[in-house]
């Protein structure tokens, strides 16, 4: 029976690429000459750490690293920009989470948006993947169809296509 998978990845690679390009560019720009600002990529636990002086100062590499994303192929929504800032004395923190797999409630929706659509496949939830199987390989291509119309806040990939 031919199935594939829906994925949430993010290629470690290609990320600590853009996040090697974008210290380079901050680096280089006029406005954060004199300035302790470090970024850093955890490989383990996919976050980025970035530590500088001020707010302004944060929303501006924040904008860097997505631009650096976008250029490596990246799509930006696996960013959670969401957490707090954390002051430590004269320096601020902020931690970008970088988000991989598909959580519960997401793939319930997209399950959801698959029934919806009366095309006769089966799905099922493994892990942080979703898999979706049928009879015909052109159902198979007509949910991928739908799901790269469905508006998602997680990239979506779909691997694994097995006639």
């Amino acid at each position: 029976m031919p199935t594939f998978d829906i994925v949430s990845k993010v290629d470690l690679q290609l990320l600590d690429n853009a996040i090697n390009n974008a210290k380079k560019e901050i680096l280089n720009r006029y406005d954060f000459s004199g300035s302790a600002t470090t970024i850093e990529l955890d490989k383990k636990s996919n976050n980025i750490m970035v530590t500088t002086e001020n707010e302004m100062r944060i929303k501006a590499i924040s904008d860097v690293i997505i631009t650096r994303m976008m250029k490596q192929q990246i799509d930006p929504k696996c960013l959670d920009l969401s957490a707090d800032v954390i002051t430590s004395g004269n320096m601020l923190k902020k931690e970008l989470k970088v988000k991989e797999g598909i959580d519960k409630e997401t793939a319930k929706k997209l399950i959801k948006e698959i029934k919806d659509s009366k095309i006769k496949v089966e799905t099922s939830i493994m892990n942080d993947q979703l898999r979706v199987s049928s009879k015909k390989i052109d159902d198979l291509q007509a949910v991928i169809s739908i799901m790269r119309n469905f508006p998602s806040d997680i990239p979506l990939q779909y691997i694994n296509m097995r006639a």
